[in-house]
């Protein structure tokens, strides 16, 4: 008997497209990835381009319930504000926590977004 995949995280049918993800970051996805990859934050393991349900996110810290997310300008419009609303709803209701940075704020106050990331974090460290 074949077992059922229930998974939540990382889904097998979203491989493909987390990969193609991964290999087309934008720039602030790329500049933010450098402080935030091989445990550089704090020592805390984050992805990147992580499935959970049927949704990709930018960053997932698994120990926090942590997800980062970086918004362009295609973020601002009626329908993708309503997308990205309906998605942090469902993931809050996982008892997940969204924190959301305009791309141009990585670049221009990194110091900012790195102390809100930590302000994040449950377990405090430092």
């Amino acid at each position: 008997m074949k077992k059922q995949n229930n998974r939540v995280h990382t889904k097998q049918e979203l491989s493909e497209r987390r990969r193609e993800l991964r290999q087309r970051m934008t720039p602030s996805e790329a500049f933010l990835w450098n402080h935030l990859k091989s445990r550089n934050l704090d020592g805390k393991r984050f992805t990147r381009q992580h499935s959970i349900g049927n949704y990709i996110v930018d960053f997932y810290c698994a120990s926090e319930r942590l997800i980062i997310e970086l918004d362009g300008e295609v973020h601002q419009n009626p329908s993708a504000v309503v997308y990205d609303t309906k998605r942090t709803s469902y993931f809050e209701e996982m008892n997940y926590n969204v924190v959301r940075f305009e791309n141009k704020m990585v670049f221009d106050n990194l110091s900012s977004v790195i102390m809100e990331i930590r302000d994040n974090f449950k377990s405090k460290t430092k």
